[in-house]
């Protein structure tokens, strides 16, 4: 459990370092866009030591878990795209 609250802790400086990357507006505004940072970095974190990248405590994870949250706004971006209303 505690290793969780870790991983949403860490996520959410990841997140708003991958805002910080990626600026503009998302449609979510930047409450959305830390929590998909989060996501991003726990998805990024899981995969990288999934795959054998590196060990937990490496500074790999970090980096690792940055481009799963940027890879993660980039998607969303992509998703909701700016929609016009006819």
């Amino acid at each position: 459990m505690g290793s969780i609250l870790g991983w949403i802790l860490f996520g959410l400086v990841i997140g708003a370092l991958a805002k910080f990357i990626m600026p503009g507006n998302d449609p979510g505004g930047i409450i959305v866009t830390i929590l998909l940072g989060i996501v991003g970095a726990v998805l990024g974190g899981f995969l990288g030591r999934a795959l054998g990248l590196y060990q937990e405590g490496e500074p790999a994870g970090f980096v690792g878990a940055l481009l799963g949250a940027i890879l993660v706004l980039f998607l969303y971006r992509l998703a909701t795209g700016r929609r016009r209303v006819a």
